[in-house]
Formats: C-alpha cells, structure tokens, sequence
C-alpha cells in the first residue's frame, strides 16, 4: 500500500488503500492516538480479499495527518470527566467523510475501533448518504453512563511515558488487552510501533483525548439511523466496559450485538476471524450501490 494525501477543509489527511476500487469500499477508523499502521497489514490484505476496497487513513493528529496544534487535556479534566477540546469528534468525523467523498462517492463500509468507533458513529449519523453500513467495535454512544473506563484502568490514562515506547506499548496492551495474547500479538505490536513511530510527526494524543472526554450524547441520533450496523465488544474490555456496546447496539434499529468472551480493549489475532466475518457480513446486509 502506498501513502497518499488529500486536502479535507483544513486538515491534509494521508491514507492508503488496498483492493481493487471498483469493489465496495470498507474505511477502517484507528482508535486514539494509534495511526493506520495498527490496523495490520494481513488484516486489511485479508479483508480485501474478501472482495472489498480497503482504506485506512491517519485521523488528525496523528502519523503523517495533519497536527493541528493547540491545548488538550490535563489529568485533573481527565479525572473529572471534563474537557474544552480543540476540535470535537464530529470534526473527525467530518474528515473521514471527506476522505470517502474522495475516494469512493458511492459511499463506504465506516468500520471504527474504540474512539474510532466514535467517530465512524458520528460519520453515520452526520452524512448518511456516505454510509452503507456501520460497524462499531469497542465503543460507547457518548451518554456519560455506559461504556466508561473502569476504575482500575485509570491509571493508564495517567502514566508517564515509558522509557522504551515499544516496550512500554506491549506492556500497556498486556494490561488491556484480550486474554490468550500470544508472542505473535507481543511481537505485531513491536513492529507495529517502530513503523508508527517512523511515521509520527507531532503528539495530538492529548487533544484527541479532549476530544474523546468531550463528546456528546449520540444516542437519540444513532436511534435515526437505517443502516446495517455490527456493534462488537469485548466481554473482558476494561477501557471501553461492555455497557458501551449494549447501550450502543440498542440505540440503533436493529443492530446486531456481539460481545465477544475473553476478549479485551485490543484486536488480538484470534479475535481477526470474528472480526473480518462481522464486517463482510453486515456490509452484505447493504443495498447494492448505484454505479
């Protein structure tokens, strides 16, 4: 996959894509602070395969994107559940829209994980014409209830840099992450973060954080959607508790709920499978697009 760039109102956005364009395109959201890089490369080679255009783009902030700059959050906002952010969720949500405008106007497949799932539900409800479907994974409707970090995982918002980054990054995904992790899930993450921090041009990881903190209730307007939807939770998720996802999946006519056991805030690959079928599934479940 090879970088490209695209002007989106004041953001510059780099994205790459896998799969023949002409095929229904699925758009793959990161979560906070992780750039495209962690949306593995055999996942989206493997879902491409499945018959789908595959893009998957650095959000504002983050990678090669553009960093905007400007204040985020400190730990006391954090602590109180309270942000003034410099740009909100539907900004981002916005840029991905513009980024399927440009790269398929029939629309896309908005798949998102964790604050990504955020975002890919506010691209659904602000530019429906651009969403065939939704797959929300590890994610909450914003109503400052469900979905809210369990207390003994605070203190991962809170913790100075670690010494080695990509150490520290396998150690933080041990503490989250899915039961059964194996070596090969350790070691995707080493190589993962060096590419990642190769890649890195600023630090937006505390302005998304705003920006997450910060959000809106969604649920009344997820209640208008009509599109296929997947919500997927992991029953062992301690970042993102499994609230989030019933809250989310009920809010949204007649989507499909699947809490996963054993799985935590992390797409481990025994988790792929579950996954990728999810997303093939419920983007079938779509009317064909025009063109």
């Amino acid at each position: 996959m090879n970088e490209r760039f695209v002007r989106v109102g004041d953001v510059e956005l780099c994205y790459e894509s896998l799969g023949d364009p002409a095929h229904p395109t699925v758009l793959l959201v990161m979560g906070l602070n992780l750039s495209m890089d962690w949306w593995r490369d055999d996942f989206c080679a493997d879902l491409a395969g499945r018959g789908f255009h595959v893009v998957r783009f650095d959000n504002r902030d983050v990678g090669r994107s553009t960093h905007v700059g400007g204040p985020g959050i400190t730990a006391w906002q954090f602590l109180r559940r309270r942000a003034t952010p410099v740009y909100t969720l539907g900004d981002m949500a916005d840029d991905a829209a513009g980024l399927i405008a440009h790269v398929d106007p029939r629309g896309a497949h908005v798949v998102g994980a964790s604050l990504g799932s955020m975002v890919a539900q506010e691209v659904a409800i602000r530019h429906p014409r651009l969403t065939r479907s939704l797959v929300s994974i590890m994610g909450r409707p914003g109503d400052g209830r469900t979905g809210r970090v369990h207390w003994t995982r605070v203190p991962d918002f809170l913790r100075p840099p670690a010494a080695d980054p990509v150490e520290g990054m396998v150690a933080a995904f041990r503490r989250i992450g899915s039961e059964d992790r194996t070596a090969q899930d350790d070691e995707d993450v080493r190589v993962t973060m060096r590419r990642s921090m190769a890649r890195e041009t600023g630090d937006g990881s505390s302005r998304q954080l705003a920006a997450c903190v910060g959000e809106r209730d969604r649920t009344a307007d997820l209640r208008g959607l009509r599109v296929p939807a997947l919500v997927l939770h992991g029953e062992r998720d301690r970042v993102i508790v499994p609230s989030g996802g019933r809250a989310t999946a009920a809010a949204i006519p007649g989507a499909e709920l699947l809490e996963v056991p054993d799985m935590g805030h992390d797409l481990a690959r025994w988790v792929w499978p579950t996954v990728l079928d999810g997303i093939e599934r419920t983007a079938r479940r779509a009317p064909v697009a025009p063109g």
